[in-house]
């Protein structure tokens, strides 16, 4: 049958440039959308152009124009979005439904992949505001895809490395503490921290495995589930020396949204859900159309917590 024709959305992003080039590596035919809204921004042109000496077509497509977005999921056969749904970036969730009608009208898409890359909204009714503004978004979503009966794949029940590893959980920066670390709670509460590349490799793995069509994919490689404290113990470990740890209660978490931005009490509201309400790891995989991807693709070399941390030492 050969491999799937891919399709990325979002292709210039913080995973969509991971997700093309996982594809190219193992021999996908990979198309990236590009959109005329780049306007001036050179650097990601200058992203795009590099995906096209590397063997990516590039795809003439807008989502203020319909029939420009059909004619490229029709050259595909699986597409894969990656827009950003965090505030501290951008928020475009429900542009997808756009996405959604052109795949629906092109009628030839084996699966489709939507932005997720993060807690499963399907878990998240429970969430706070204003950070359940996402999760609600991404609902919409996945109903309009089942909806119109759109094969798909979600790929979700992570945090990213590089915002939530590296800098040790800390909000505000993407650097890892020197001398003092803000500890969640008890700092008992597990999370799964994955590195952005290994989330493209496992994401691309799905796309012809009839094993995850229809599901949900969880990331939650056995080695990178830790606790908040269990990650600042590593760090230390490369370091060579201890942090002050200062240990911050739930109300006060929440009440350092008082006087931030929409976007920053979003970022703290989803913290609250990692680390203090344990949403990503407080369940069980294994129901019903759940698949766990370390355990469907043992090959995966995934990089290990504690090696991802000695990049910042």
């Amino acid at each position: 049958m050969g491999m799937s024709k891919v399709l990325v959305v979002g292709g210039t992003g913080f995973v969509g440039r991971r997700v093309v080039r996982a594809s190219l590596a193992v021999g996908h035919p990979t198309y990236v959308l590009q959109r005329p809204e780049i306007g001036l921004d050179i650097e990601k042109l200058q992203m795009l152009l590099s995906f096209k000496k590397e063997g990516a077509h590039l795809v003439e497509g807008s989502f203020s124009d319909f029939q420009s977005l059909v004619r490229a999921v029709k050259l595909v056969d699986v597409v894969i979005c990656t827009m950003s749904g965090a505030h501290i970036r951008s928020h475009n969730i429900l542009l997808q439904l756009k996405l959604v009608e052109a795949i629906k009208e092109a009628g030839n898409i084996k699966r489709f992949l939507p932005s997720e890359f993060g807690l499963d909204p399907a878990r998240m009714g429970h969430a706070i505001e204003p950070g359940r503004v996402t999760f609600d978004d991404k609902m919409v979503v996945r109903k309009a895809i089942q909806d119109a009966k759109i094969p798909f794949t979600y790929v979700c029940g992570f945090a990213f490395a590089g915002y939530f590893g590296g800098n040790l959980a800390q909000l505000g920066t993407v650097l890892p503490p020197k001398e003092k670390v803000l500890i969640y709670g008890d700092g008992n509460t597990k999370v799964t921290i994955v590195d952005e590349d290994d989330i493209a490799t496992y994401t691309i793995k799905t796309i012809d495995d009839l094993r995850t069509l229809n599901k949900t994919l969880y990331i939650r490689p056995p080695e990178n589930v830790v606790t908040h404290k269990e990650l600042v113990e590593m760090w230390e470990d490369v370091m060579g020396r201890k942090l002050q740890q200062i240990t911050i209660s739930k109300q006060d978490f929440l009440a350092s949204m008082k006087g931030m931005d929409y976007a920053g009490q979003v970022g703290v509201a989803h913290f609250y859900q990692v680390f203090y309400e344990g949403d990503l790891t407080n369940f069980e995989i294994g129901e019903e159309g759940e698949e766990e991807a370390s355990k469907l693709y043992p090959d995966v070399k995934y990089t290990r917590l504690d090696e991802y941390l000695k990049i910042y030492a």
